[in-house]
């Protein structure tokens, strides 16, 4: 899951097997090459836990390249608390969502695209009084 840190409008990337390292890096450098082209942004900075797919040659080498800092979260204590958040409310509409309409659990993947969708025309920055999407759009 990646949100953006002003407009929290969130990017649920897929990935295939995430114990290899490559997967997780190629899937955030498209994400990366996909917000330049849209926007014209540059990702500054990216905020992780010490997941292993994130700790790993590819993102240290890209990163250096690319002039991103990277930071770590400290070790056993949560601090990405909008992610973390998020992750939960995607993982429980997501059930509900398969839960009420009767599909299989093979449809996950759809389901929590599906809550993501939604959470980003939803919900609404109480400050700012917009949508996540139309902060972003």
């Amino acid at each position: 899951m990646i949100v953006d840190d002003f407009s929290r409008f969130t990017w649920v990337l897929f990935l295939s097997h995430g114990f290899c390292d490559f997967i997780p890096f190629e899937a955030f450098r498209k994400f990366r090459k996909k917000v330049h082209n849209e926007k014209d942004l540059k990702v500054v900075s990216i905020k992780s836990d010490h997941g292993g797919e994130f700790e790993n040659v590819f993102f240290k080498n890209f990163d250096d390249e690319n002039g991103i800092s990277h930071n770590f979260a400290c070790l056993r204590i949560p601090q990405n608390g909008v992610v973390e958040r998020k992750n939960r409310s995607l993982q429980e509409m997501a059930r509900t969502l398969i839960s009420e309409s009767g599909i299989l659990i093979y449809f996950w993947a759809e389901a929590v695209s599906t809550t993501y969708y939604i959470m980003n025309r939803v919900s609404i920055r109480k400050v700012l009084r917009k949508t996540h999407c139309e902060l972003w759009k």
